[in-house]
């Protein structure tokens, strides 16, 4: 592999420049079954290393311990990365309740509590991490805008809006970063929503794009390489027949795969990038992974060009998809297109 470090791209007209590949961080906290802290830690040196700059959590994920987790690197490194947190999904101490809070009151307890576990006095992008259509999405932005103008806060994002959601958004305070669920499994995002980032200049980060997993190829049946505490077992596209169907749509992927000698999760990768380029937007893959071989392995794909042949023979895959992205849709833009 080059040692050369990736190529770096803007989030949003007036935002920061980044690595063309981010980092997700939600797996070293929960989620994916037990981590080896110190084995992630070098991880995220190692994706510092290769020109990763972007690298993204929120406030939900481990109820504030993935926060927790990167300051120490968030200090040692501060001016060379942008840091990404979210607000919106409230947990409890009920493992099982996600609640979605877009009123000002939470936002203004949220931020204080994620500067405070991040060891820092601004965060890079904050996002709102789920919409609360009781809210006013303009009140909401509203409220994330006086943020900005506190110096608490540099950029604005979204995650799982609707095309019209951004654009509304957009008119009251400039976004950035759109983050929703985009991959080769999972192209609901180009309903609406492509089309409108590409058209106010808003970067889009695709969260999962290697589909949690399943587009490395490792799964081939209902669950049986998972850890009893992996939330996959729960997602529909693992379970049940949904999952062998879903591992046999990957034969072209493997063929792709295998004729430029790279792995099928590179080939995903790949995918999402030149897919962005059709549409003349700025992209920001967050691929997760708390092992430093797997984030060599991602970061390799920046560097593999698909033919247009390669490409239209992938382009049939999500429509044949078995099984929603969540058990419960209710809370993703999808659901209110």
């Amino acid at each position: 592999m080059s040692n050369s470090k990736i190529a770096q791209v803007r989030l949003g007209t007036n935002g920061p420049l980044v690595g063309i590949q981010g980092l997700g961080c939600m797996g070293i906290s929960e989620f994916y079954g037990d981590t080896d802290e110190a084995a992630a830690g070098e991880t995220l040196r190692t994706a510092l290393a290769q020109g990763v700059t972007l690298f993204d959590t929120a406030d939900a994920y481990g109820r504030g311990a993935n926060e927790e987790f990167l300051a120490p690197f968030v200090a040692a490194h501060r001016d060379e990365i942008t840091l990404a947190t979210k607000f919106a999904i409230e947990r409890t101490d009920d493992p099982h309740y996600r609640g979605v809070r877009n009123d000002r009151a939470y936002l203004r307890q949220a931020v204080e509590n994620s500067l405070r576990r991040l060891g820092t006095e601004v965060i890079d992008l904050y996002y709102m991490h789920r919409r609360d259509p009781a809210v006013p999405l303009a009140e909401s932005v509203g409220a994330m805008a006086e943020l900005v103008e506190e110096g608490k806060v540099k950029h604005l994002g979204l995650s799982e809006v609707t095309g019209a959601e951004l654009r509304e958004a957009h008119a009251v305070h400039p976004i950035a970063a759109l983050q929703s669920e985009w991959s080769l499994f999972s192209r609901d995002v180009e309903r609406s929503a492509v089309g409108a980032a590409a058209e106010l200049g808003v970067a889009l980060v695709p969260y999962s794009p290697l589909g949690r997993g399943f587009l490395t190829g490792a799964f081939t049946d209902a669950g049986t390489q998972l850890s009893a505490d992996d939330y996959r077992r729960y997602q529909p596209r693992f379970t049940g027949e949904n999952a062998t169907a879903n591992a046999a749509l990957l034969e072209p992927v493997h063929k792709i795969a295998a004729a430029h000698g790279a792995s099928v999760g590179q080939v995903a990768l790949a995918w999402v990038q030149q897919r962005a380029q059709v549409h003349s937007l700025a992209v920001v893959p967050i691929p997760g992974t708390r092992k430093a071989s797997r984030l060599l392995e991602n970061v390799g794909a920046t560097r593999l060009t698909l033919s247009q042949d390669e490409l239209a023979s992938l382009e049939p895959i999500a429509g044949q998809v078995a099984g929603d992205r969540y058990p419960d849709m209710s809370s993703t833009s999808t659901a209110r297109e």
